[in-house]
């Protein structure tokens, strides 16, 4: 099964601080509420490992997964994949200039690979988007 959203950002920020903001693999495995911690890669920090932790009965430890940006277009686009063996997740941003703020796009699919995957991503991804709004902000807002 697959989850599957899709929202846009109207923001305040300028394009060029939301590119700072979200082509950083960091800070997207940050907002993320089930992502309890991350580790970059040493070598190429385009790769981040999420230590994820799901409130789903048959899961009962933390799970790895394997991220790495495989499309980056700066300042405008920017595409994940991420592969464990409970799930692979694909998420792309694209940023549009908008009288100085931004339109930022954000399609996340989640693709479960053990019950109760998919149905937590439907019932929460649209959450997951939310925390990521408010991160962005409040990042911009510091900046």
């Amino acid at each position: 099964m697959t989850a599957r959203v899709e929202r846009d950002f109207e923001l305040t920020i300028p394009p060029d601080g939301v590119w700072e903001f979200i082509s950083d693999p960091g800070n997207r495995a940050g907002a993320i509420s089930v992502v309890t911690d991350y580790t970059t890669d040493a070598t190429d920090a385009t790769r981040v490992t999420w230590h994820v932790e799901l409130p789903i009965p048959l899961i009962r430890r933390t799970i790895a997964v394997e991220t790495e940006d495989v499309t980056r277009r700066p300042p405008t686009y920017v595409k994940f994949v991420g592969r464990s063996k409970v799930m692979d997740v694909t998420g792309e941003h694209e940023i549009e200039d908008r009288n100085g703020g931004s339109r930022l796009t954000n399609t996340f699919v989640v693709d479960g690979k053990v019950p109760g995957v998919e149905k937590f991503f439907k019932h929460n991804l649209d959450g997951e988007l939310e925390n990521l709004r408010r991160e962005l902000e409040s990042a911009g807002a510091d900046g």
